[in-house]
């Protein structure tokens, strides 16, 4: 059976140094589409090395190695094909804020698999620390299709009650046509996001966005509007990708406080009649 459950919950999990500089973190927010006014003073916090800080969801990215959806397809017991590959969400715990150049090890393992029927879902658990200590813990939630039904667990639901009442804040975000291009120079380097043939082979008329580029651009908007530019106020961002976004389109996000420690947020795909793209979403702040 292409997922071996057992071996891949028994592998010894991997270890590795990671490092990054300040041009890793400005090309992250680059790909996120930061930098629009170029001379707007909250935009240069993105861009301006001398003004930089990092915006906590480029932990998905730190290394410039393979982001977890990748790394956990190449884990002992896992033998799948990558056109059947979907993310289907992603945690992330924030320790203490990002340095914006540091050197650290990184440790990854599949933490959990579970048979959702007709798919499997992996959980790629990535904890990464420097010598000062944790810095943050990535959860991937991988979905692969047609490798359930061997009868295991599960595992728990995440589908959470949609927010009530009118948002506190909506914004709208343009995606350029040549984003998914841009982004995936920070490590991701699927073709699923590039390659017009490899897209209809995985069932898409043309390349999608990456969904942690949405991930990383809800969270700039919602640091940017709620939080007051605030990264380090960041302590925990949890999604579920609910549906595709295409570059040229526009990304309408909500956001709703809760109780002074969480924003919700919906986000969906404008020119498709609001189409959902990311779900049971939740940024918990200080």
């Amino acid at each position: 059976m292409p997922i071996d459950a057992a071996q891949a919950l028994a592998a010894e999990p991997r270890t590795g140094e990671i490092s990054w500089t300040t041009k890793d973190v400005q090309l992250y927010h680059l790909g996120l589409g930061a930098g629009t006014p170029a001379t707007d003073p909250d935009e240069l916090r993105y861009t301006l090395e001398s003004r930089l800080h990092v915006l906590p969801s480029f932990a998905t990215v730190a290394g410039n190695g393979s982001p977890g959806v990748i790394s956990g397809l190449s884990m002992p017991g896992i033998e799948v094909d990558l056109a059947r590959v979907l993310h289907g969400g992603q945690s992330l715990r924030l320790h203490r804020p990002i340095p914006t150049q540091g050197i650290a090890t990184s440790t990854g393992k599949i933490a959990a698999i579970y048979d959702k029927g007709k798919a499997a879902v992996l959980v790629m658990r990535t904890e990464v620390a420097d010598t000062d200590g944790p810095l943050w813990t990535n959860d991937a939630q991988i979905f692969v299709r047609g490798e359930g039904g061997w009868g295991g667990d599960r595992g728990p639901s995440t589908r959470l009650e949609p927010p009530t009442g009118a948002p506190d804040r909506v914004v709208e975000r343009p995606i350029r046509e040549d984003q998914a291009l841009l982004y995936r120079l920070s490590g991701d380097w699927n073709p699923l996001h590039a390659d017009p043939e490899f897209a209809k082979v995985a069932g898409f008329d043309r390349p999608i966005l990456h969904g942690l580029c949405t991930y990383g651009m809800t969270l700039k908007a919602v640091v940017d509007t709620l939080l007051d530019g605030d990264v380090t106020r960041v302590r925990g961002y949890d999604t579920r990708f609910a549906g595709v976004v295409f570059p040229g389109e526009t990304l309408r996000i909500r956001m709703w406080r809760r109780g002074g420690t969480e924003v919700r947020v919906a986000v969906s795909a404008v020119e498709r009649d609001d189409a959902p793209v990311l779900a049971d979403t939740i940024v918990e702040h200080s």
